[in-house]
């Protein structure tokens, strides 16, 4: 039987303890063994960016990175981007927009938009498109995606809520 890992994290903002084999993925463990199931497996081979996360800020294929690369990190899934007791600015777009459809990519591309938001609250619609780009969906044209990011972006500059867009979720 493999040695189990005992890891210290902070997921969604909070401590978060938890073991785990040395082979597992960080995806494996968020969804089996932390029930944060927001993040999806599209892939599993890091094609489809269905399982993005945001480790210390920056996307990432959950699918690709071992839980043990995760120790003493900040983990950001979809299930900790709302603020406080109401959506994201993001996900708000996305509903408005009408930027989904199944919804098994969604949260892939909410956190990678979050992630160039959080660095660039301004940018160009080739920024949102590279940013993205890793992202994939299989039901709907990319169009709708970057205009929603594009309109999270400009309430953003109209209204910055401190904790929302800049700063990751309010606490």
């Amino acid at each position: 039987m493999p040695r189990k890992l005992h890891l210290s994290t902070t997921i969604n903002g909070l401590p978060t303890e938890f073991l785990c084999e040395a082979r597992q993925s960080l995806l494996e463990v968020l969804r089996d063994v932390l029930h944060l199931t927001g993040s999806k497996e599209g892939c599993n081979n890091g094609n489809c960016g269905a399982c993005t996360v945001l480790l210390g800020g920056e996307p990432v294929l959950s699918c690709l990175v071992l839980a043990a690369e995760a120790e003493a990190a900040e983990i950001t899934t979809i299930e900790g981007v709302a603020c406080e007791a109401r959506l994201h600015p993001i996900q708000q777009c996305f509903l408005q927009d009408a930027a989904l459809q199944c919804g098994v990519c969604t949260p892939g591309f909410i956190l990678s938009a979050k992630a160039l938001l959080d660095r660039n609250p301004n940018p160009t619609e080739h920024e949102i498109r590279f940013q993205l780009a890793n992202n994939l969906c299989r039901c709907t044209g990319y169009d709708k995606i970057v205009r929603a990011v594009q309109h999270a972006a400009k309430q953003a500059m109209a209204s910055p809520e401190p904790g929302c867009i800049a700063g990751g979720s309010a606490k």
